[in-house]
């Protein structure tokens, strides 16, 4: 009997979880399992915001994916998709095609920018590790040059960030710690550099819990981030960004703008013909799409509607972890000749919000956790995944232990 080409796109936490569970799961002689990625690694997306402000180094948030899987078990091809063909069971990629007879789709996201004027071609995106590194050259360039111009030039020390959601309050909880040390090496006095976060709806990290978010903001507040809430982005120029607040438009100067409010799903996943809200395909119970039995989706492109709320569940790592193991096993099922698939239902163990490295903010279960509690059981959240990923051996590799400090 002819084994079937189980093939997975995307090394995010969706896809690259689903090859690791599918190498535990399946034996050699069960199937051909193929992982296509355009990088050689896998990066901590959760991560990338410490990248970017600098505090953390992109090499420690990259994971060599032939590190990870057993070559003899999971085909690793690297090479970028281009389009996706249900029809013809098929994928289309720079170097070539890819037949499947069960197809993962773990794309990812892509930014969503609401046609906000000039967003696209003047704001940056933390949205991979090249993005990621760009943003933190980008900064040190500017205070760096900063000090070598005759004339004084404010906008290269304004930091504006677009959003006050998840990433946008962990990635300026990240400035807040780094901007004090390159003010140091760049003999630039504190008080001139200014980090200003934006968010247009009438809170920030919205959805949390009010007490948690008066600790976010009274404790980044007190390391120099200023709030505009309430506050919509009408444009951003190559040196500022124009937001409108109770009907009144002010100007920021500025050089960086850092865009972390809107994210959708994959525009190639899209343009392939299933059926989207925002980039992301509508799943059913067991993380198949609509149109087709043979394609299952994970991770950012994955829509799933929350009953209680009427809405969609957030696109978070926790997540796609939970959809990489309910998919790897529906696999097994359909591989072995089964018909009994497994609904998914997302099991939220806990939110943690990072306020740099030594504060957060959480909820786990019904407890409520601040400062450096919440700052704990963010690192044991992240070296739990390594632990998942490859073992005790990444998880010394990679780990965060800097627990006391």
């Amino acid at each position: 009997m002819k084994k079937p080409n189980i093939v997975i796109l995307g090394a995010g936490y969706g896809g690259m979880m689903t090859a690791v569970n599918l190498q535990k799961s399946l034996g050699v002689n069960e199937a051909h399992v193929t992982l296509v990625n355009k990088h050689s690694y896998h990066y901590q997306t959760t991560w990338l915001h410490e990248n970017a402000a600098g505090t953390l180094h992109h090499d420690r948030t990259r994971i060599k994916i032939n590190e990870v899987l057993n070559s003899g078990k999971v085909n690793f091809v690297q090479d970028t998709v281009v389009s996706i063909h249900p029809e013809e069971k098929k994928v289309k990629m720079a170097n070539g095609d890819i037949e499947y007879d069960y197809l993962v789709i773990g794309l990812g996201f892509e930014a969503e920018t609401f046609g906000i004027s000039g967003l696209k071609e003047h704001a940056f995106t933390i949205s991979s590790i090249n993005s990621a590194r760009l943003i933190r050259q980008h900064i040190e360039y500017n205070f760096a040059k900063y000090n070598n111009e005759r004339e004084k030039n404010q906008e290269r020390l304004n930091i504006v960030v677009g959003g006050a959601g998840f990433t946008g309050i962990e990635f300026v909880g990240e400035l807040a710690n780094r901007v004090p040390e390159l003010c140091k090496e760049y003999d630039i006095p504190r008080e001139q550099v200014r980090i200003i976060n934006v968010e247009a709806a009438p809170t920030a990290l919205p959805g949390f819990d009010p007490a948690l978010v008066e600790y976010a903001m009274n404790s980044l507040e007190a390391k120099g981030v200023e709030f505009k809430i309430g506050a919509m982005i009408k444009e951003v120029t190559p040196n500022s960004l124009v937001f409108e607040k109770d009907e009144q438009r002010e100007e920021i100067p500025t050089n960086t703008v850092v865009w972390a409010a809107g994210v959708r799903g994959n525009s190639i996943v899209e343009a392939s013909g299933f059926e989207t809200m925002r980039g992301r395909v509508k799943v059913r119970e067991d993380m198949r799409t609509n149109e087709y039995d043979d394609v299952f989706i994970v991770g950012d492109s994955a829509l799933i509607i929350n009953e209680e709320t009427d809405r969609p569940y957030p696109p978070t790592a926790q997540i796609a972890i939970q959809q990489a193991e309910n998919v790897a096993h529906n696999l097994k099922t359909l591989v072995r000749g089964g018909k009994d698939l497994e609904g998914f239902t997302p099991k939220i163990q806990g939110t943690v919000a990072s306020l740099g490295h030594d504060d957060a903010i959480g909820v786990v279960g019904s407890k409520k956790l601040f400062g450096w509690s919440a700052s704990v059981m963010k690192k044991v959240i992240d070296n739990r995944y390594l632990l998942k990923l490859g073992g005790f051996g990444l998880l010394m590799k990679k780990g965060k232990f800097n627990i006391f400090h």
